[in-house]
């Protein structure tokens, strides 16, 4: 497609806007950003739940804070820790030690398989559901350049060829893509809300507990308030033998040499 429709051409054509919510300041932000913009009858919000690994009472502030919009979870077949168990079994299987089982930026299958996918299999069964909507979709994520020069390369508004199949015309939105992070918290207290208590706990972002892209203070953080769900990880770290995070000037760091108080203290 070469020429795209404005928002507001889609808008009047009547498209169902689909917020993405992980629960962190972007999402909620990107939701009142849409919801000043659509009308709230083309409004749905849904939260891909990730057991064991997000952080608590998250999939409670989603609901608390989208205004009575309809608001859905879905979740994968496999949890995040499933999934690099079962990773790790198949490459051990190939003789493929080398390879690790953990998501990386280049392997980010805890996005594609336990967010992504479900999101999307939602999103075609309401469209069935609900033919009103034409199969006209916009599918709205809370992806900020700021963030990250991957980020800030991505495009904030395409059709999607992948999955405007079947009869649907779909489209990936970034409403605040050019947002900075103090606008995020901004357009949140204008609206009178408050974003999840981990921020104000000392976080910046909020994804996984343990991310495999967190920085070093946010690790730190976490660590301190999830002692037990740090030990999950280094056992998993042990089983493997490979470590969840990036490496950093070539070398490898596991957490358990980076948290070893923590996990002296939790155990």
């Amino acid at each position: 497609m070469t020429t795209l429709p404005t928002i507001d051409e889609l808008i009047a054509r009547g498209a169902v806007f689909v917020i993405n919510h992980s629960g962190g300041k972007d999402s909620q932000c990107m939701f009142h950003v849409i919801r000043d913009w659509v009308p709230h009858d083309q409004i749905i919000v849904i939260h891909a739940v990730l057991p064991e690994v997000e952080w608590p009472g998250v999939e409670e502030h989603v609901y608390a804070t989208t205004m009575g919009l309809p608001t859905f979870s879905v979740q994968a077949g496999k949890t995040f820790f499933e999934m690099v168990e079962r990773r790790h079994e198949s490459l051990t299987g190939r003789g493929e030690h080398d390879v690790s089982p953990w998501p990386s930026p280049e392997t980010r299958q805890c996005t594609s398989d336990l967010k992504r996918g479900p999101i999307e299999t939602a999103i075609r069964r309401y469209l069935k559901a609900h033919p009103r909507f034409n199969g006209l979709i916009v599918n709205c994520m809370g992806l900020r350049a700021e963030e990250s020069s991957n980020r800030a390369k991505q495009k904030t508004f395409k059709f999607s060829e992948r999955n405007s199949k079947a009869g649907r015309e779909w489209y990936e939105w970034l409403p605040i893509h050019d947002l900075l992070v103090d606008d995020v918290f901004r357009v949140i207290r204008e609206h009178g809300q408050e974003p999840h208590w981990a921020y104000a706990a000392g976080m910046s972002r909020l994804s996984c507990c343990f991310c495999i892209m967190a920085s070093m203070d946010d690790l730190g953080t976490a660590a301190r308030l999830n002692p037990t769900l740090l030990r999950r990880y280094v056992d998993l770290e042990r089983k493997t033998g490979k470590s969840m995070l990036m490496p950093v000037k070539g070398q490898r760091r596991f957490l358990e040499d980076l948290f070893p108080e923590v996990l002296k203290e939790a155990a």
